[in-house]
């Protein structure tokens, strides 16, 4: 096995460990682009657990982005397989230099921020930490005509960070995170008080809704451009957003109950999402 497989495969023993529903999303493309997206799966897994797990994340991040700066400039020495494998997407790829600058500094909007007053705030920050990814990514599953697929991949990773912050209400509290724009709680009579209390009545529910419907309009804005994309990927894309999108539903069939249960998208639904796709 030569320096740069070996490389790839440390990437994908990373997303392998991380991300099983990641791994099979992406697993079936073509080996360059899986290649690639677990290059670059590899990169954001290492700025989250900066964010998330480092002694010193803000020195740390600031570091990290140095050596990216480096490795930009082909003056950082190749010797971890995330470098190996990302300077031979780079050389394969049109990568998008900003977007990966972007994601890191949407990861230290965490270290920086903790509370959202706007729903227009909140998806600034969902651009830097989710949409850039997308941006990423675009031009391994569309090397051709990313460019006119750029609104639709933002609008993509936009729904998908939206989806997350609605799931995940209750650890991100643990965390001592509020995503929930604070003018939509004041809108419709749900207080801080009631949000740590776990408090879920009929105004947690109008808060959860119009975060949530403007998370269905940017998934329909996403999956209208989903023709766009190569027959060796779209299926993937496609399904990703479906398989998302799904999770909203889930916790409306479980009266919103996302103070107590992380909710997922049963094994029963994915196969009638994925064999409708096929239909």
């Amino acid at each position: 096995m030569d320096r740069i497989e070996q490389a790839y495969n440390d990437c994908y023993e990373v997303i392998r460990r991380h991300s099983k529903t990641f791994t099979k999303a992406f697993g079936t493309l073509p080996k360059e682009k899986r290649n690639a997206v677990w290059a670059v799966y590899a990169f954001c897994r290492e700025v989250d657990d900066i964010v998330d797990e480092g002694d010193n994340p803000k020195e740390e991040l600031t570091h990290f982005e140095e050596t990216f700066e480096l490795f930009l400039q082909r003056k950082l020495p190749l010797v971890e397989s995330k470098w190996i494998a990302l300077d031979d997407v780079f050389s394969r790829f049109e990568m998008d230099q900003v977007a990966f600058y972007d994601m890191i500094r949407g990861q230290r909007m965490d270290l920086e921020k903790t509370k959202y007053t706007t729903l227009e705030e909140l998806e600034h920050y969902s651009y830097h930490v989710a949409s850039t990814v997308g941006l990423m990514l675009l031009p391994i599953l569309a090397p051709k005509n990313h460019e006119s697929l750029r609104a639709g991949g933002v609008a993509l990773g936009l729904a998908m960070q939206l989806t997350n912050i609605l799931r995940d209400v209750q650890e991100d509290l643990d965390r001592d995170r509020i995503y929930l724009p604070y003018d939509l709680m004041k809108k419709h009579g749900y207080s801080l008080v009631d949000l740590h209390m776990g408090i879920n009545n009929s105004s947690f529910v109008k808060v959860f809704e119009e975060v949530a419907e403007r998370a269905e309009m940017l998934y329909e804005q996403a999956l209208d451009t989903m023709e766009g994309y190569p027959l060796d990927s779209r299926l993937q894309v496609k399904g990703s957003a479906l398989l998302y999108r799904a999770i909203l539903q889930s916790i409306r069939k479980n009266n919103y109950n996302v103070f107590k249960t992380r909710h997922y998208v049963t094994q029963e639904e994915k196969d009638a999402i994925l064999l409708e796709m096929e239909a």
